[in-house]
């Protein structure tokens, strides 16, 4: 990890110069940029190992920049908000966010918040490098990202590929919402259990299993397993 490129988009100068501290002296380096068009460009053009996005910018917002990412890239993504609002954070976490941080911060929380998604994304890359699961006509493939059903791609965020991959590799097992998040976004995440709930229900409804041999069921009051007759 030491000398990957943090890219941080913020149009606060003082975030920048605090992060920059830190960053550097973590062996990191950093990369500037003040709105969301500045920050899509330097994406298209540089190696860059990790993106902090403010979700407030002039021009293109950071849930915008983060949509962009998702289209083309698993580019780990952490947002920042001054606001603080539930509703912002659910919709970081729903398009693909890695991690999400209030302000205001401590850049030595940031920064160690940057190392363990880094760290994180690389053992799935890892563990990932033979990553296919096939049930009944689905084949998820961690590989390259697809999710293939009746021979027809589907599209869905990489959020969803990782928890329909998770409980597909462990059929019959029970996860939690809790256990869950933990897996796929990788760390704890008190209160906001329902961004679980609403991404099975977007998989289900992407999902047309009528007549295979494999569901994906709720444990009411527990949380939800990959059932195969």
């Amino acid at each position: 990890m030491t000398g990957a490129k943090i890219l941080v988009a913020d149009d606060d100068k003082v975030v920048h110069e605090a992060l920059g501290i830190y960053l550097k002296a973590e062996g990191f380096e950093p990369v500037d940029v003040f709105d969301g068009n500045e920050a899509l460009s330097k994406i298209n053009t540089t190696d860059i190992s990790l993106c902090v996005l403010d979700i407030m910018m002039p021009g293109v917002s950071g849930i915008e920049v983060c949509k962009e990412i998702r289209k083309t890239s698993r580019l780990p993504v952490i947002m920042l908000t001054a606001k603080g609002e539930e509703i912002d954070r659910i919709i970081g976490l729903e398009l693909g966010a890695d991690d999400y941080i209030v302000k205001p911060f401590s850049p030595r929380e940031v920064v160690a918040r940057i190392k363990a998604v880094l760290r994180r994304t690389q053992e799935q890359q890892e563990g990932n490098e033979e990553g296919i699961i096939k049930h009944d006509e689905l084949v998820i493939d961690m590989k390259s990202y697809t999710v293939i059903l009746r021979g027809q791609p589907v599209v869905c965020t990489p959020k969803e590929i990782e928890i329909l991959y998770l409980l597909a590799s462990n059929p019959g097992n029970v996860f939690t919402r809790e256990q869950l998040l933990n897996k796929v976004w990788g760390y704890d995440f008190a209160g906001e259990t329902r961004t679980v709930d609403t991404h099975i229900k977007r998989i289900r409804a992407k999902l047309n299993n009528a007549n295979l041999n494999w569901s994906i069921k709720t444990i009411y009051g527990v949380g939800y397993k990959f059932e195969v007759d």
